[in-house]
């Protein structure tokens, strides 16, 4: 992670940052990730739900012993925008028809989106963020990259997958990078504009970056695979 303060904010330290409990935790997300997708369903799903919840417990733990307070405060700030994420989710796959959550069992939100979805956004926003030192710009470009390589795994590891008549490469429906780069950059805005705000605030702020992130995902999906840009008479 980098060693500036995700807000730059002057009251931040880097004195006494301990950076390899956070390494600990992303290095255990990989291994228990694995195990939990290696097994039947419904096991599967289940195993995948317990290590997001794992997962985003230990970031907290983590975060706030690296004394880096921005990162124990980033961790804390993307714990909602992850559940609100749920909601983007569900409209792609509930009514645009563009994605889709296979049943690997486990809870699911309206037999539509698995609830472990309701957490699996931390990780990587958490990446995108943070190496960005909360730079918006930068959030928005590491973004991509880092999303741009769970969109391609996630079908071969049976998490998610694009569904419709979508233009794709790799795999991949192209219509969600431009969003997902939006995502990072609100993101990183978001927590920089309310990080000291009250807890309602932050939770508001987290509420308004996933509407601006379905706002993006649906004007993408428009304006690449829908709009005939033909003029008319």
């Amino acid at each position: 992670m980098s060693s500036r303060s995700v807000t730059d904010s002057p009251t931040s330290t880097d004195h006494g940052t301990d950076l390899v409990p956070l390494a600990v935790v992303h290095a255990g997300l990989l291994v228990a990730g694995g195990a939990a997708l290696s097994l039947d369903r419904p096991a599967q799903g289940w195993g995948v739900l317990l290590t997001v919840i794992a997962y985003v417990a230990a970031l907290q733990v983590a975060a706030r012993r690296s004394g880096r307070p921005d990162l124990a405060a980033l961790a804390a700030f993307l714990v909602p925008v992850s559940v609100f994420q749920v909601l983007p989710d569900w409209v792609l796959a509930g009514l645009v028809g563009t994605l889709r959550f296979p049943d690997t069992g486990g809870l699911r939100v309206d037999d539509v989106i698995p609830v472990a979805m309701a957490g699996m956004w931390v990780a990587p926003l958490f990446i995108a963020v943070a190496l960005a030192a909360g730079r918006p710009g930068r959030a928005a470009v590491l973004a991509v990259v880092v999303f741009l390589a769970a969109e391609i795994a996630a079908p071969m590891l049976g998490l998610w997958e694009p569904t419709g008549d979508t233009t794709r490469w790799a795999g991949v429906a192209i219509y969600v990078l431009p969003a997902e780069a939006a995502l990072g950059w609100a993101t990183a805005h978001a927590f920089r504009a309310t990080r000291t705000s009250s807890v309602p605030t932050r939770i508001g702020a987290a509420l308004a970056v996933s509407t601006f992130y379905l706002g993006a995902l649906v004007l993408s999906f428009f304006l690449i695979d829908v709009a005939g840009w033909s003029i008319t008479a």
